[in-house]
């Protein structure tokens, strides 16, 4: 495999449509730095669950100059209480200028990255830097919902959490401030039937393609 010296991935795509699976597999299989979008909402939102500030705004500016991205992956952020806050807190846009500057410094330092969310090709990578490639992921509600349901360990039934991800990913597509959408050089990648190994076949072809 060619040594490529510039590779920016944008993935973006719905709920438990399997964006971060990819993500996490083309960046070790390519060495890039993985960022996780969501994540660093989901961080958020446990600190504002957990803190209750006033100004939330402050609190998450504040909050985002003290920590580094690799210590908030430590965190567990996968609960349906955060799921369900981090919905309505994506809609704020003060709060996404404030994750946005917290990405792009750590892209900004970055050749090789991948960058995983809702808003990446469309609003994180659209220019300095620009991706060198957009994935768009879907997968149907009955099957996301079961592949989150086996994630949080059944702990929530299955029919609450296909309705949590139907709220979710509806919220996402009709929010005013970066909604979630399929730019349109995006390469989409529907994961319903597809194993971890297809998908990263899929994923590898247009990358090898690239140079």
């Amino acid at each position: 495999m060619r040594k490529i010296k510039r590779l920016i991935i944008a993935c973006d795509g719905e709920s438990a449509s399997g964006k971060s699976t990819a993500a996490k597999l083309v960046s070790k299989k390519y060495n890039l730095l993985l960022i996780n979008s969501g994540l660093i909402y989901r961080y958020c939102s446990k600190m504002i669950i957990k803190n209750k500030p006033k100004d939330i705004v402050l609190f998450l500016k504040s909050k985002l100059k003290t920590i580094t991205y690799k210590k908030i992956t430590k965190h567990k952020l996968h609960s349906e209480l955060i799921s369900n806050h981090v919905a309505f807190l994506a809609k704020n846009k003060k709060v996404r200028e404030i994750v946005n500057k917290f990405q792009k410094k750590i892209i900004r330092s970055n050749k090789r990255i991948c960058v995983e969310g809702r808003d990446i090709a469309s609003k994180i990578l659209v220019k300095n830097p620009k991706y060198d490639l957009a994935f768009y992921f879907k997968c149907n509600l009955k099957e996301a919902s079961r592949r989150r349901w086996l994630e949080i360990k059944k702990k929530v039934p299955l029919n609450k959490v296909e309705r949590s991800l139907y709220i979710r990913t509806k919220m996402d597509k009709n929010r005013k401030f970066s909604p979630l959408i399929k730019v349109k050089d995006a390469i989409l990648i529907k994961t319903d039937n597809l194993s971890k190994k297809q998908v990263l076949r899929k994923m590898s072809h247009h990358i090898e393609n690239l140079y």
